[in-house]
């Protein structure tokens, strides 16, 4: 089964890992980054090496985001980021091909545990299956 593991942050965490800090969170230092990077990457070299690792990137700074809709003609809409009324935004994902929720579930915990500043805020790590068959359920499932 293929999962989109999840990490989420927001612009003040992007400031913050360029030394801007703020009271959402502290200023990272070179060697506290140097750390996340490194526990980052050996979780990438390994999910590479057991095959699970299908893609994985960071995302750029909520700043440079960009929203499109549609007004009532049609017409694109474009708005700039950040936004106000949104505290977290996608900061990086993986794509992992795994036997099971339970590796799935491991792998999270790992990249939960990755270094940071103490105070610095805590994320849940998101894990969601990926709809390979193309015709999943999008609301009219059963709740229990």
């Amino acid at each position: 089964m293929k999962y989109l593991v999840m990490v989420q942050g927001a612009q003040a965490d992007y400031d913050a890992m360029n030394g801007r800090a703020s009271a959402h969170s502290p200023a990272w230092s070179e060697s506290e980054l140097k750390a996340m990077f490194a526990h980052m990457n050996a979780i990438n070299d390994d999910l590479a090496e057991s095959g699970e690792l299908v893609d994985a990137q960071g995302l750029t700074e909520p700043a440079r985001t960009r929203h499109v809709t549609a007004d009532a003609e049609g017409r694109p809409v474009v708005t700039d980021g950040p936004y106000g009324e949104t505290k977290e935004v996608l900061a990086g994902y993986w794509v992992l091909d795994c036997a099971s929720l339970e590796r799935v579930t491991e792998i999270a915990a790992r990249v939960a545990r990755c270094p940071a500043p103490s105070g610095a805020p805590v994320f849940p790590v998101v894990i969601r299956e990926i709809d390979e068959a193309g015709g999943g359920d999008l609301g009219g499932g059963e709740t229990g």
